[in-house]
């Protein structure tokens, strides 16, 4: 019997599971004190951040390339050039990850292995000392 791959998408149990994560990682971004410089980032309103994060997560885990579809090639680094973004910045973001992380996502490997590469993408993002 040969077990099947799942990507990411499939693990984390698709896209209502990828738009709770979401959530609560703004939800925690927006609570917390700690997160306070890179809240300061975003707009008020934290809607349109929430929705393109939902878009992107959704293809960069393996499944339905909205933001692409929208918005074409996500360009990560170039689209986050003009906020300052030291390691600060790149750890008040993980530190809301991982918690919306821990809370949303149930299977610990997963968990980890989202975390790791979050925190790649993370250090990429940066463009201050």
């Amino acid at each position: 019997m040969t077990e099947t791959l799942q990507n990411h998408f499939e693990r984390i149990g698709g896209a209502d599971k990828i738009r709770a994560l979401v959530k609560r990682f703004y939800q925690v971004m927006d609570e917390l004190p700690e997160s306070y410089g890179i809240r300061k980032l975003h707009a008020d309103d934290l809607q349109g951040s929430e929705d393109k994060l939902f878009k992107f997560l959704n293809g960069w885990m393996g499944g339905p390339q909205l933001y692409v579809q929208e918005y074409g090639h996500p360009m990560l680094r170039r689209r986050h050039l003009p906020f300052p973004i030291s390691e600060s910045e790149r750890d008040q973001w993980l530190m809301c990850m991982n918690v919306a992380l821990n809370e949303v996502v149930e299977d610990p490997q997963l968990r980890a292995e989202l975390s790791a590469a979050f925190a790649k993408v993370g250090d990429h993002m940066r463009n201050q000392h």
